[in-house]
């Protein structure tokens, strides 16, 4: 029985509205989580996007090749059940953002690093009142405690489909700051890849790419814009 892997048995994946939102209904059965929850996805859009990941599905069930399904499920079972844990972790991020850590050379690696995250840390100074202390090298540097305390605020008024994809955009980038101007909208996915990968694309431009490395850094950009397409869709809530 330990070979044993689930396939498609339904006919047709459709969304149907439901208590608290929409499911997805494979043929008269409703979808649940792994926790056996109701997936209840808070919007049209999203439930679309776990149906069409169903309905894609031919023979064997490949939970890896649905990427919306999952992040729903880490939302529901997950993140949801232990929201205050999962905020605390994600606002430690402030403590050690990326953005706060600085090269002490070459001048032109400095440059580009300030070239970029200096409006970033202005930006959330304005936004949030929060101003990050900067340091270069590896000697760690305190922030303010008041400055984690509004950045935490900020990360804890999104719900826990947001978190979810949140949770992503911090962890792959490394930093808070980012993620959080992802998702106000002050830069774009492909910006805040590029801000997270100074150090990375400095490094290949005088040493050369890697090929092994290259594949990871791929996979780790895909995951980051599917947490903003998971953002995006909890934010559909019609």
């Amino acid at each position: 029985m330990s070979g044993w892997k689930a396939k498609r048995f339904w006919k047709e994946a459709r969304v149907v509205e439901a208590e608290g939102g929409f499911q997805v209904m494979l043929d008269a059965r409703a979808v649940k989580t792994p926790a056996k929850s109701p997936l209840v996805l808070p919007g049209r859009a999203m439930a679309e996007a776990v149906a069409a990941e169903w309905d894609a599905q031919q023979g064997e069930i490949r939970p890896e090749t649905m990427p919306v399904t999952r992040s729903a499920n880490a939302a529901i079972d997950k993140v949801g059940v232990q929201f205050d844990a999962v905020l605390d972790m994600l606002a430690e991020y402030g403590g050690t953002d990326l953005l706060s850590y600085r090269a002490e050379g070459p001048k032109d690696l400095v440059a580009r690093q300030a070239a970029l995250w200096d409006p970033l840390l202005d930006w959330a100074a304005e936004r949030y009142d929060a101003r990050l202390r900067v340091t270069s090298g590896v000697i760690p540097v305190a922030q303010e405690a008041q400055a984690l305390a509004r950045l935490k605020a900020a990360l804890g008024a999104h719900d826990a489909f947001e978190m979810t994809a949140l949770h992503d955009l911090i962890g792959i980038s490394g930093s808070l700051i980012l993620a959080l101007a992802v998702a106000e909208g002050r830069i774009t996915l492909p910006e805040a890849w590029a801000a997270s990968r100074i150090d990375e694309a400095w490094q290949a431009e005088q040493w050369g790419a890697d090929e092994e490395f290259e594949i990871k850094e791929g996979k780790r950009r895909e995951a980051l814009e599917h947490a903003e397409r998971f953002l995006a869709l909890s934010r559909q809530r019609n």
